[in-house]
């Protein structure tokens, strides 16, 4: 059974069931936040393995976290940004099977 005020409980009495509308925003920066810091800890683990690839993966990893805040600032920007992600696994993908 969910607890009050988590997942499928109601937040508080007399409270509506809507989520708050700035609260989506906000996990989405979260997101785009954990996954530079991720890409930028496996960029470290690779480092310590294979120089090249690992300064790639650490120079990717401010480049997501900034495009991800871009790209809820600037609607139109989300092309540029789906674009940018699919460059960067391309590229992740190339540099896993050359080394």
């Amino acid at each position: 059974m969910a607890a009050p005020g988590g997942p499928g409980g109601s937040g508080g009495s007399g409270g509506s069931d809507r989520p708050e509308p700035g609260l989506a925003r906000e996990r989405t920066q979260l997101a785009w936040t954990r996954t530079a810091i991720s890409f930028a800890a496996v960029g470290g683990v690779v480092l310590k393995k294979d120089v090249l690839p690992g300064l790639i993966l650490l120079a990717v990893s401010p480049a997501i976290w900034q495009l991800g805040r871009m790209a809820y600032r600037r609607p139109g920007k989300l092309k540029l940004v789906t674009a940018t992600i699919v460059a960067v696994a391309v590229v992740a993908l190339v540099v896993a099977l050359t080394h």
